[in-house]
């Protein structure tokens, strides 16, 4: 014979995932918002790069990329330098679009590689043989530079993003109690029934 359960007892029974389990849901990059954040960071990585060259040849009188005699604006140099730093954000978006898509904690990994490549382009203009001068503006605005894509690009990756449902919706009504056990049944005596004997309803029994 089996008993039932004690009341305390819950082993027997299954309670069902609470209605905000993150476990039916994912978390992707939204690519109309993000490409158009990245564009908007390219635009704004050129402009950091234009007004960079600007103080440092107009304000600072240092002739960073080109010869003093070419103006405040500078040579060709100086609309390379600034294209490269629009086509340097777009492929760090890609590589954040990448990262977001298919690595866990991607902002981290994003961070290091940024960082270091930053550092690169710092400590690279130390490696030719321009003036002193020129080496320390240059690294100063790849510095800047640099800090700018990481934090736009990073608030760009935090704002866009898109929330997929991954299992079936949640049901709208809150999980109640487990249903309790059944209670055990009181037995009543009884009398056989080829004993002989005084009628049930005298209330007699020998």
């Amino acid at each position: 014979m089996a008993y039932p359960p004690p009341p305390n007892d819950r082993s027997g029974y299954t309670y069902p995932p609470p209605p905000n389990d993150r476990s039916r849901y994912r978390v992707r990059p939204d690519g109309a918002q993000f490409w158009a954040g990245a564009l908007a960071t390219a635009i704004v990585a050129a402009l950091v790069a234009l007004v960079g060259i600007l103080i440092c040849r107009w304000t600072l009188n240092i002739p960073i990329l080109a010869p003093a005699g070419d103006g405040a604006w500078g040579s060709a140099h100086t609309g390379e330098y600034v294209f490269g730093a629009a086509v340097v954000t777009l492929v760090a978006a890609a590589l954040l679009y990448l990262l977001e898509l298919g690595t866990p904690s991607p902002g981290m990994f994003f961070g290091w590689i940024i960082g270091l490549a930053t550092l690169a382009a710092v400590v690279y203009p130390f490696s030719t043989n321009a003036p002193m001068e020129q080496k320390w503006a240059t690294a100063a605005v790849n510095l800047v530079l640099g800090i700018a894509v990481w934090s736009l690009l990073s608030a760009v990756a935090a704002r866009a993003v898109r929330i997929a449902r991954t299992g079936p919706p949640p049901s709208s009504r809150p999980p109640g109690p487990p249903p309790a056990p059944p209670r055990p049944r009181s037995y009543e005596q009884t009398e056989p029934i080829d004993r002989p004997g005084p009628s049930r309803t005298s209330g007699e029994w020998p």
